[in-house]
């Protein structure tokens, strides 16, 4: 049957479509590097925080396993905060003095401590005890707390008016505090000195943490207990730097033109580093891992969007303060941890290692990883270590991929990709060219990249490398990425000279 005109019209169009279509699917996925144009030098430290938990103690199975990796890490940076989840872990004082009596009692708090000096030595932590004790808000009742400190108690904050306006007891708390870390000792509220022994250098003091969901403190109130604790803190500890904010919904602009105003700041108090947080979540509680490989980075992008109108905040109101985002990770549904894939650990390890890379483009300083150890009941989805055997997992793997072969003073140079499956930076490290590569999708992606990778070393966290960085060479100037793998290749043979 021979067709007439408008069927021959169709025909050819869908032939067209069909080309048009196999020929995307079947365009090969590139990188091209542009060596010789600088785009950025790069500012930024990947790092992470440890949030005091009963799997760091001493009696924990996974004490030695998540300890020896934070130490071999070698971070600067590291975000260290005894959290309101577990009070006699967080809170030093628990009880208000009473008939000329104080319940000063640090002896579940000194060993975490003293063991997270010990593996971040050298390296320019930062502490935040950021559990203002309970009994300084005004409540209708005495807040509670479990006697068995290994047990979890999310209502333990509950004030958000002070019952000591003028703040002077909160400041006292954290001079003693501080006091008993970085001077040996503090004389309590009855006269009484209590002996610590410690003199540990503290370069970096943030205050609070999350407070705009933690208290439900206005940006106001906060202000003004941030400068209170920073004027207070100050005598105790004159060089130490203080970050500020820590807040948790970032997307309210007005806590950022409020907060760095200096205006809006009493006694001097300029803002010298500002924090705050991000986390990928699912679009929805059922949603299996196939969706999250694009609501995390869709939610990712969308953040990304967000701290760039940030930074124009602060460039105008506050350009000597640095930026620490300092809480970066993914959170799932389940607080059991049964639900958890195993690729979720790349996914969300990906996940990181893209917002590194648009972080560094932004100039921003530190970037944090959340967090060395969680497990049931206690954001199983954030962790590092699994919390079963103590072994590293992707995200932490990423995290040292990232640390070993990337730091400030790097040269972020033009780097394209022809593919929104993968996200690709190349660096000039000191002598060394080198190309971050980063998978986004649950399938393996094959590159075609610069003849000159032909021979390069390549380091890869993905689903075949366990609890490891496994390390190759590249026969020609291909590539395959597993299922959400990131890559770093470093180009040996093409030494900048």
């Amino acid at each position: 049957m021979e067709l007439n005109a408008f069927s021959k019209n169709v025909l050819l169009t869908c032939v067209l479509v069909l080309q048009a279509f196999t020929g995307i699917n079947a365009q090969k996925k590139e990188v091209t590097i542009s060596w010789d144009k600088i785009i950025m030098v790069s500012k930024t430290t990947a790092t992470l925080q440890v949030v005091a938990n009963p799997m760091l103690r001493r009696n924990s199975p996974i004490y030695e396993g998540a300890f020896n990796a934070l130490k071999s890490l070698g971070a600067d940076y590291v975000r260290f905060v005894p959290w309101y989840h577990y009070p006699q872990m967080a809170v030093a004082e628990l009880q208000p003095p009473s008939d000329n009596k104080t319940f000063w009692n640090f002896r579940q708090i000194d060993p975490i401590v003293e063991d997270f000096m010990e593996a971040t030595k050298d390296h320019f932590p930062v502490m935040n005890f950021s559990t203002i004790p309970a009994w300084m808000f005004l409540t209708e009742q005495k807040v509670e707390y479990p006697s068995d400190s290994n047990l979890v108690c999310r209502t333990y904050n509950q004030g958000v008016e002070l019952r000591d306006t003028t703040i002077k007891e909160i400041t006292d708390y954290y001079v003693r505090l501080l006091s008993w870390y970085t001077k040996g000792g503090f004389i309590d509220e009855a006269g009484e000195y209590h002996k610590s022994g410690y003199f540990y250098n503290i370069p970096y003091w943030e205050i609070l943490n999350e407070p705009d969901i933690e208290h439900r403190l206005s940006v106001q109130q906060y202000t003004r207990i941030y400068d209170a604790i920073v004027i207070a803190l100050k005598k105790v500890i004159p060089g130490t730097k203080f970050i500020g904010m820590s807040l948790a919904n970032e997307s309210d602009p007005g806590w950022f033109e409020y907060f760095l105003d200096s205006t809006q700041h009493t006694g001097g108090v300029i803002p010298q580093i500002l924090s705050y947080h991000f986390y990928g979540k699912p679009d929805f509680k059922e949603q299996a891992i196939e969706g999250y490989q694009y609501s995390f980075y869709n939610k990712a992008d969308a953040f990304l969007d967000r701290v760039r109108y940030i930074e124009n905040i602060r460039k105008r109101l506050a350009p000597q303060s640095l930026t620490f985002i300092n809480e970066v990770g993914n959170i799932l549904g389940d607080q059991q941890g049964a639900s958890i894939p195993e690729d979720y650990w790349n996914l969300s390890g990906g996940m990181f290692a893209y917002i590194y890379i648009e972080l560094a483009k932004m100039g921003i300083d530190v970037l944090g990883e959340s967090q060395l150890v969680g497990f049931p009941t206690e954001f199983p989805s954030v962790t590092m270590i699994d919390w079963k055997n103590g072994q590293v997992n992707a995200r932490f793997l990423v995290l040292k991929l990232l640390k070993e072969n990337f730091a400030p003073g790097d040269k972020m140079v033009g780097t394209l990709s022809n593919s929104k499956e993968i996200a690709a930076q190349a660096f000039i490290c000191g002598n060394n060219k080198k190309l971050l590569l980063i998978n986004k999708r649950k399938k393996e992606i094959q590159i075609e990249l610069p003849i000159e990778a032909k021979g390069a070393t390549v380091y890869s966290v993905d689903i075949s490398t366990g609890n490891r960085i496994a390390e190759s060479r590249l026969a020609d100037s291909k590539i395959t990425l597993l299922p959400f793998g990131v890559s770093v290749i470093q180009f040996e043979n093409q030494a900048m000279k």
